[in-house]
């Protein structure tokens, strides 16, 4: 027996940017949402936190933009990349956007920033140090869940169950959802670089024959990402942070002199396995899964929590009336998936060319130097470039706020 029981209208597990972005709009909209996570607070480090221009319009929607960009963040309005021989530059120009720059903020602050807008409203209900870790089913549908908390285990039953709880969803593992693999050719290591005032402020990356590094501006900091072939962590630990170091210093693109001493064991490098798939059906009755355990995103692009919150937004914007009126249909379900379906595709699509045809193969070291893709460089012609930047900074399919509020 559960040790207690709560009943609410829609309960999300997760508090991720997907979670928290639908529990503020659902709350805002006059439904009760429980929101589950199942960590104390916010703070893990070497989280997206890159919000692009389709994320910040959504705050200027809300009338939040203001006091959003008030939180620490940096701003970057072109990204460069060194391919080989081979430079290319993506400059956000034309955007019909409030904000024509990307913010790299911490995704603490972002996530915080909704926890404390959603609890303005009655209805609200985040629930920290809660697990979800599994389902209750009655008549072939799901009514609602079972969590783990300090107090013991929670049971919640809803009309409906979201799940946002990441790439290794639990919901969607105890759903049985099938899984389309698309692989991905890489991993990340990450690590943290002071930064001077004299490196520059912008992205930066680097492609060179079996090696990869991008730079991430954070103001006080470099967030680097050095790229590496999948499942060969250990092989490049089995060479010494020494030889790491080393390479590190020689894709940077400054001199970052004894600032790589910070490195001092493997202990300040985190890996990220990389995935990218997607679930061939986002729901079942009772529930649906978005952002991250609907579909995992590879890193390039920073697009993960902005595609994750334009999930939360469509989402949002099709569940608030019918659980307002208690009666969300399998039908109502379809039309998420829909709507979100075809961006995520058009997405990863772009992002496994990148990585099947460029990243993969300077990974592998095979041939001379790797060269910039002939299209890359056809959108740096004036004429062309704001196709990239239309594509990284809005996406495919940019949502807009239509739940009023309450």
């Amino acid at each position: 027996m559960a040790s207690s029981q709560i009943k609410t209208t829609c309960c999300i597990a997760g508090g991720g940017p997907a979670g928290m972005m639908l529990g503020f709009l659902l709350a805002r909209a006059g439904v009760r949402v429980t929101v589950l996570e199942k960590h104390k607070d916010f703070l893990r480090d070497f989280r997206g936190d890159t919000v692009h221009p389709s994320t910040l319009e959504l705050m200027h929607e809300l009338g939040l933009l203001d006091e959003f960009l008030k939180l620490p963040h940096s701003k970057v309005d072109h990204v460069s990349m060194q391919i080989g021989e081979d430079r290319v530059r993506i400059a956000l120009v034309g955007l019909p956007t409030v904000c024509k720059f990307i913010a790299f903020m911490p995704q603490w602050d972002f996530l915080n920033f909704l926890a404390a807008h959603g609890k303005k409203y009655p209805t609200f209900d985040l629930r920290m140090q809660a697990e979800a870790t599994d389902l209750i089913e009655a008549n072939g549908r799901v009514i609602g869940l079972r969590a783990k908390t300090p107090d013991g285990e929670l049971e919640i039953h809803a009309d409906l169950v979201i799940g946002c709880d990441g790439r290794h969803s639990t919901l969607r593992e105890s759903a049985g959802f099938k899984v389309n693999d698309l692989g991905a050719p890489m991993d990340v290591m990450w690590f943290r670089v002071l930064r001077e005032n004299s490196d520059g402020q912008e992205v930066v990356g680097h492609i060179e024959r079996g090696r990869m590094l991008v730079m991430l501006d954070r103001d006080d900091y470099w967030q680097c990402a050095f790229v590496i072939p999948k499942g060969s962590a250990k092989e490049v630990e089995s060479l010494g942070l020494d030889r790491f170091r080393a390479t590190v210093a020689e894709m940077a693109p400054f001199d970052l002199g004894g600032r790589l001493d910070g490195i001092k064991s493997w202990d300040d490098v985190k890996l990220l396995t990389v995935a990218v798939d997607i679930l061939r059906r986002w729901y079942r009755p009772g529930l649906i899964c978005i952002g991250d355990a609907a579909h995992a995103m590879s890193p390039i692009g920073g697009v993960g929590i902005n595609l994750a919150v334009q999930d939360a937004v469509a989402a949002a914007n099709i569940l608030a009336q019918p659980l307002r009126h208690g009666a969300v249909s399998e039908t109502t379900l379809d039309a998420i998936q829909r709507r979100r379906e075809f961006p995520t595709k058009f997405t990863q699509r772009v992002q496994l060319i990148m990585q099947n045809n460029l990243i993969g193969p300077a990974l592998q070291g095979s041939g001379g130097r790797p060269r910039a893709p002939l299209v890359m460089k056809m959108l740096q012609w004036p004429l062309l470039r704001r196709i990239p930047a239309r594509v990284m900074a809005l996406g495919i399919r940019p949502e807009h706020i239509h739940t009023p509020e309450a």
